[in-house]
């Protein structure tokens, strides 16, 4: 009893300490990802004015920018998994007897944590190899790479933190089932002549097992390559890293945590407060008011925040307590904004455009254009159908206290102004989508602040602080999707699903080919989100689609939205649960009063496909 005794306190002492050294380092590298992504803002516009203004450009601007992305990502998720914020998806776990339920969720802890340990060690032959290299302008190649040990020790930290910070039969339990699992795949790879064959099961396993066990997608994904790497031995599991590196080590990626902090800026500054308000009140006198406000609200917010989880939390955030305060049906209102999610997929600056034409190498200028028609096309169709499902609202008991119209006015003018500067700059070529994404960051700063006075210097502290953590969550997903991607093709899939999809093409024609590709991504696009899923099967299908005679602006745009419609579909959509979280509702009771502005939505989506010339008229007269 008295042994039994001090090893609960020597466990409990441990936990101190870890939570502790955790909470020290999260702050760290929490401020360190604040100040690399305020770094990277000052350059990349930096890098701007002196191309223009002074015909002087910076050579060395971008390849730091690129290395303070990698910083900021690794910082950023280093942060995140600190403070415990990866959430993993209960999609499936409620089919697991209750009884074992929490060992399958805290297994998922584990999982982070040897995720981390993998990269800690792949990222520490990583800076063997880099010591004695250099960049293309002469730095140091280790400067991408220390940012990737520190961030993974850090994050090893904290998981293991996470992990350990349970009942004790939990944790040993859910702990021995991971140590079961690795010796069963390890006696399996013992016994095989050649082990490298076994090596594409075994990734499948793990993937498959992550997503029904809810291990967040990124770890996921993580798993899955890292297991390919250990399981051949004819590749260094220095690879592991080196992909994970390569996957964000771009310019162009810059513009997701760039476009998310111009959105938060708006945020903070009330601009999306005053915005919703004013179009409450001018719409809540028409039938279905209140939904068509959400309906235009999320297609204005899509194009600032680029994220559409985002764009949810934003909008849900500042239109949910006026629904209840109308006693409007809630259900009904987080349907409608589930719906009104896929409406704004091809809004620029969407997150998935840059992501879509960074893989399959398309324009990204020209994927901003061609998602025009197509959303305004749904936003059309969405407008009308909340129009004839909608009723009228009180908007005195909406907004008991209302602003005065030249304060709306004035928030909706600066908004619509960033939105103005962005299309503008994209469609005449002035500067790529990174370097407008800073520009609309200082813009939402500077002009916010001078046009509202809200956003204070703590306000703006705290939220390049929250945009770091949160592009390192995101990105970390772009980072093991595209290890996971490379795997695959190592491992020849994507030539192999290129082949059987070209001859359906052929023998069936190039439009079954096209629906077909619909139903897959709206599968896949439920489970895996937007960016693994364009990762994997954008370079595989925009090849075959330009094969078969698609236009591969009008084919992304298709991948784009049916991929948005899976995410907020019911039964399976991450997105949709994400939503009714943020409303405060549960999905069993959305499912009926959203089905209708779903339908729309598809019906919506298969008339883009059908018909190319609404993806790629505004292109054309661009001159793409």
């Amino acid at each position: 009893m008295a042994e039994r005794s001090m090893v609960m306190k020597n466990r409990a002492g441990l936990l101190v300490y870890l939570s502790r050294l955790n909470k020290i380092l999260t702050t760290m590298t929490a401020w360190a990802g604040g100040v690399v992504l305020l770094i990277n803002v000052l350059v990349v516009s930096a890098s701007v004015i002196w191309r223009y203004a002074l015909h002087s450009p910076i050579e060395w601007a971008e390849e730091v920018a690129r290395a303070m992305m990698i910083a900021l990502v690794f910082f950023g998720v280093a942060t995140s998994t600190g403070r415990g914020g990866h959430i993993g998806v209960d999609l499936f776990l409620r089919f697991i007897p209750e009884p074992i339920r929490p060992y399958i969720v805290h297994a998922s802890r584990w999982v982070l944590f040897l995720v981390a340990v993998g990269l800690v060690i792949s990222s520490y032959g990583l800076l063997q190899v880099s010591r004695f290299q250099t960049t293309e302008t002469g730095l140091p190649q280790v400067i991408s790479v220390i940012p990737v040990m520190v961030g993974a020790i850090v994050m090893m930290l904290g998981a293991l933190e996470h992990a350990l910070s349970e009942r004790r039969k939990v944790v040993l339990l859910s702990g021995g089932g991971i140590v079961l699992l690795v010796v069963l795949g390890w006696l399996k790879l013992s016994l095989m002549a050649d082990p490298a064959t076994a090596a594409a099961g075994l990734m499948l396993i793990c993937f498959l097992l992550g997503i029904l066990a809810g291990v967040p997608i990124a770890f996921t994904l993580g798993l899955s390559a890292m297991v390919f790497f250990i399981c051949d031995p004819s590749l260094p599991f220095v690879f592991f890293s080196q992909q994970v590196v390569a996957g964000v080590d771009h310019f162009v990626l810059l513009a997701i945590p760039f476009f998310l902090l111009a959105g938060a800026a708006m945020e903070h500054n009330g601009m999306s407060t005053r915005l919703v308000e004013l179009v409450v009140r001018g719409m809540g006198r028409f039938r279905g008011g209140l939904n068509m406000t959400t309906v235009l609200s999320m297609a204005f917010f899509s194009g600032i925040s680029g994220s559409k989880l985002a764009d949810v939390a934003a909008v849900g955030g500042v239109l949910m307590p006026a629904v209840r305060r109308a006693n409007e049906d809630s259900e009904e209102a987080a349907g409608v904004f589930a719906a009104s999610a896929v409406v704004a997929e091809t809004i620029p600056p969407c997150v998935n455009l840059i992501v879509l034409g960074f893989v399959a190498n398309i324009s990204i200028g020209a994927l901003f254009i061609a998602g025009l028609l197509p959303a305004a096309c749904l936003l059309v169709l969405m407008l009308i159908a909340a129009n004839r499902f909608g009723g009228k609202i009180n908007i005195q008991a909406a907004y008991p206290q209302m602003r005065p119209r030249l304060q709306l006015w004035l928030g909706a003018i600066v908004g619509l102004a960033m939105i103005f500067m962005i299309g503008r700059g994209v469609m005449m070529g002035i500067a790529t989508s990174t370097e407008i994404s800073a520009f609309a960051v200082v813009y939402a700063i500077v002009v916010g602040r001078l046009a509202f006075g809200e956003l204070t210097l703590r306000a703006t502290v705290k939220m390049f602080i929250d945009i770091a953590a949160m592009s390192g969550v995101l990105l970390f997903i772009v980072a093991c999707a595209t290890s996971l991607s490379y795997v695959l093709t190592i491992q020849m899939i994507p030539q192999q699903i290129a082949e059987l999809l070209v001859g359906i093409g052929q023998s069936e024609g190039a439009w079954v080919f096209l629906l077909l590709t619909i139903l897959i991504l709206i599968i896949f696009g439920a489970v895996l989100e937007g960016a693994p899923a364009l990762i994997i099967f954008a370079p595989i299908l925009v090849p075959i689609a330009v094969q078969l005679g698609f236009n591969p602006l009008h084919f992304g745009i298709v991948m784009i939205l049916a991929m948005g419609f899976g995410l907020f579909s019911p039964p399976i959509g991450l997105g949709l649960y994400t939503t009714c979280a943020i409303c405060g509702v549960e999905m069993k009771n959305v499912i009926r009063p959203m089905i209708k502005y779903l339908l729309v939505s598809l019906g919506g989506i298969i008339l883009i496909a059908l018909i190319p010339t609404i993806s790629t008229w505004l292109p054309r007269l661009a001159g793409y």
